[in-house]
This record gives C-alpha cells, structure tokens and sequence, in this order.
C-alpha cells in the first residue's frame, strides 16, 4: 500500500449508486474489490490490485455475498483460489433446487 487510493481514479459506472466520497477504502474494500472484479474494466483491476495487493484482494473476494458465475470462475482461476472457497459459491450450493422435468 505504498500509493495513495483515490476512488475517482476508477471507472464512474462502478458506484453509481454509492457517494463515492463516502467510501472508505479500507472500511469498504470488500465492496470496491467486488464491485471491479464484478463491473470493472481492465485499468480498474490494475489499480485495485496495485493498492491493495493480491493477498488483500485474496482474502476479501472470498467474502464476497454474491459473484456471478463468469466473475466467480474469473476470480477462482486468476487469484488460484479454489471455488468452494467463496462465501458466495458455498451460498448458492446450499439453496434447494426444485426438481427440473
């Protein structure tokens, strides 16, 4: 964390429903994480991962509350993290499935 976290460095689109000046970066850095591996573009994941580090983003993107299945598989293979290692994949294997006919 040797650089100075700027949120108006990344993408406008990725809080737009969220004061971005509200944001803490380290109170919120589950959400930022989340919300550029989820929406983000490549230049926004450069920074995050830049600020944060990768054992950081490691340890908050497995807390995640929901990933879809592309981030998901995206995240589980970039940051070599096995799947059932993710709070939301765990979430979604627990649900009952009615049967499919």
């Amino acid at each position: 964390m040797n650089i100075e976290f700027d949120i108006n460095n990344l993408s406008e689109h990725l809080f737009w429903d969220i004061d971005r000046k509200s944001l803490d970066f380290q109170k919120n850095k589950t959400t930022i994480i989340e919300r550029v591996f989820t929406r983000g573009n490549l230049q926004d994941l450069q920074i995050v991962i830049q600020f944060y580090g990768v054992e950081t983003i490691k340890q908050e993107i497995v807390k995640a509350g929901f990933l879809d299945k592309k981030t998901l598989n995206f995240a589980s293979i970039f940051l070599n993290i096995p799947k059932n290692e993710f709070k939301c994949y765990t979430k979604i294997q627990s649900k009952q499935v009615h049967w499919n006919f």
